[in-house]
């Protein structure tokens, strides 16, 4: 009773500012250190396992505490020095601090902390791999969406610094492929040549967001300017000196979205010049992105990815596969090309049109419909069709509740995870495994530099 009594007078005088010795034990899941004081999480950006802190505590909380380092004691053998200027500031990188190698390693052990936090399976039967790096982990995104915004008069673009309004001005990012740090730039030197303004709340109008897309291959690029009403004063103009400025621009676009959302597109884009998509290459496939098609942001390591899934699922020319949430259709061509048929769907319709599109132009047999999988999965089983082998590709909020439900009901023999998110997978695998047994997981670092690692999961329907 009087340990107790004393863990509490302790956490009671934990406050704002207070420092206190820490040593880190792990990375958490957005890649800040992690170790304990008086028996409670204490969550450190910037910190390393292994490192020997003086943290200085910046958020106290009942069950946690943030807290930030304020002096290193013993530092990591495996901590380098950032090679981005910005990069305490803009929070869109999280461990540029870590070597490249020791990046990895820690990658998966995010995802083995996931599933024994969320599961109580026995994480030595799981068959978790190593995870798949890049040669050269720089210079890989082939998409930016950067906020605009005024400092001293003149506009910015860039990221909001996490947890705040403050938006930090990003004139070169070395993940994002240079032609892309180029174009940004052109579109902000061009609102201010032609006077058009930034997002005004009140008045609702002006440019929110810059949006920029490059296919590696090809070397098209496509311009997005995302504002918060129809106008768009001088677009015509903007275009055509866009693409005179910067020849590699093929489409220029234009979205409109009013709502005070955290998504970057509203629901109508309109083409202002150039073409309504840009081509990218991938293997031997040419896929058309429209705007607001879903794309892997890495191609580079997509391909990486894309091979495992496509030799996990493993299809013959008599299988039957559904591609859940499939943007453009890229993950059940690569893997279904010789399967008997391929059907997709997705909640986006310009997606869904997309897909239809790149599989007409390489013969596949497919079908794809506009709608969540939950949806058109039921209904095509009441019409005869039940897929051998299901690929699903969700977003970082994992799978909807309905969807696994209706995997338990139609029962694919095979169904492939690929997931970006390690805590709602594990989540997700909690309840498919009640059905299905996991026989492997590889994960692959799509973004390097960042704490998010991407995983294909091999799940078999048990007998």
């Amino acid at each position: 009773m009087d340990e107790v009594k004393t863990e509490m007078k302790n956490e009671i005088k934990m406050k704002t500012g207070q420092t206190f010795p820490l040593t880190i034990k792990r990375l958490g899941i957005n890649g800040e250190g992690v170790g304990y004081f008086k028996r409670k999480a204490v969550f450190v950006p910037g910190a390393l396992p292994g490192e020997e802190i003086t943290a200085e505590a910046t958020n106290v909380q009942s069950k946690f505490t943030e807290a930030r380092v304020k002096k290193i004691r013993k530092k990591s053998p495996h901590r380098v020095t950032p090679p981005c200027p910005i990069y305490e500031r803009c929070g869109g990188c999280q461990l540029q601090h870590l070597d490249y190698k020791s990046q990895l390693v820690e990658k998966r052990s995010i995802l083995v902390q996931a599933l024994e936090r969320y599961t109580s399976l026995n994480i030595s039967d799981l068959n978790i791999k190593e995870t798949i790096g890049m040669d050269d982990p720089w210079n890989y995104r082939n998409k930016a969406q950067f906020q605009t915004g005024t400092r001293d008069g003149q506009i910015i673009a860039g990221l909001y610094v996490p947890n705040s309004n403050r938006l930090v001005n990003i004139e070169e990012c070395i993940v994002h492929r240079p032609v892309i740090n180029e174009t940004i730039e052109a579109v902000r030197q061009l609102m201010k040549d032609l006077a058009i303004p930034v997002y005004n709340a009140n008045a609702k109008n002006g440019v929110k967001t810059i949006v920029v897309r490059a296919g590696f291959e090809t070397g098209e690029v496509q311009a997005v300017v995302v504002t918060g009403s129809n106008d768009f004063p001088k677009a015509s103009l903007f275009a055509a000196e866009l693409m005179k400025r910067k020849p590699a621009v093929t489409s220029v676009m234009h979205n409109i979205n009013p709502g005070k959302t955290h998504l970057v597109f509203g629901d109508v884009t309109k083409r202002i010049a150039g073409s309504e998509t840009i081509t990218e290459k991938l293997g031997e496939f040419e896929y058309d992105l429209s705007a607001r098609a879903f794309f892997q942001l890495n191609p580079a390591q997509t391909e990486k990815l894309y091979d495992e899934v496509k030799k996990a699922a493993n299809v013959s020319p008599t299988d039957k596969v559904a591609d859940a949430y499939c943007g453009s259709g890229t993950i059940g061509l690569w893997i279904g090309r010789k399967a008997a048929e391929v059907r997709g769907m997705d909640t986006v319709a310009e997606s869904i049109a997309d897909a239809r599109a790149n599989a007409k132009k390489y013969g596949v047999k497919a079908k794809y419909e506009t709608g969540p999988a939950e949806k058109w999965l039921p209904k095509w089983q009441q019409q005869g069709w039940t897929p051998d082998v299901l690929v699903t590709d969700p977003p970082r909020t994992g799978l909807d509740r309905k969807l696994i439900q209706t995997i338990k009901t139609v029962k694919p023999k095979t169904f492939i995870y690929v997931s970006c998110n390690p805590s709602t997978l594990a989540k997700d695998l909690a309840e498919l495994v009640s059905e299905y047994k996991i026989e492997g997981i590889q994960p692959v670092d799509m973004f390097p530099q960042t704490a998010h690692v991407e995983c294909v999961v091999t799940l078999k329907r048990k007998l």
